[in-house]
């Protein structure tokens, strides 16, 4: 894979101003995550710059009021909501996965959430977020409903378990189109490794 640039990226549908900003750990961080297919890439992509708001929010807009005291996110104190709202380019959220994350990564996000606002720790918290859910595997098989229900409503549906779309499904769908037509130029053959 030839490296990314900013025209590549707001070919995806990055903003040109925040995409300064990513195009480095994006070639530093994603060989480590084996996000190196055309089709990774692509859904990599796609997904990012969905819950990013095309990379110019990297923390989420609402208040975090409505997560306050889910005990499914580790939100078990007061102000747990509003402090530990989405923050990253796939929106970490909940104390717990502060906590997770400030554990894998030895840098403590629970004391300071606003370090998952920086370039580089937003990067770090998607990709891990990607892997640990193994998307790379989905990607592959070029799956974006199931790529978009792990990221937006946390699992896949069961089979014969009706489950409404993802949030933002349409603009995810578009934004793959438009990330596998800009990615192609990296890859010789757009073949998957």
């Amino acid at each position: 894979m030839k490296p990314l640039t900013i025209d590549i990226l707001t070919a995806c549908g990055a903003s040109a101003r925040h995409a300064a900003q990513f195009v480095e750990p994006l070639n530093e961080l994603l060989p480590y995550y084996r996000v190196t297919t055309y089709l990774r890439l692509s859904h990599f992509m796609a997904q990012i710059l969905h819950e990013s708001d095309r990379m110019r929010a990297v923390e989420e807009y609402a208040s975090g009021e409505t997560y306050e005291g889910r005990k499914d996110l580790g939100n078990t104190e007061p102000g747990d909501g509003v402090r530990f709202k989405g923050r990253g380019l796939i929106q970490l959220t909940g104390r717990a996965n502060y906590t997770a994350f400030s554990k894998r990564f030895g840098v403590d996000v629970v004391a300071n959430p606003e370090l998952l606002e920086e370039p580089r720790w937003a990067l770090v918290s998607a990709l891990y977020y990607w892997n640990t859910r193994k998307l790379n595997a989905r990607a592959d098989a070029d799956d974006v409903l199931a790529i978009s229900q792990i990221i937006n409503q946390g699992s896949v549906p069961r089979p014969g378990v009706k489950r409404r779309l993802p949030n933002g499904y349409d603009d995810r769908v578009a934004l793959l189109a438009r990330s596998k037509e800009a990615v192609a130029e990296l890859f010789e053959d757009n073949g998957v490794e």
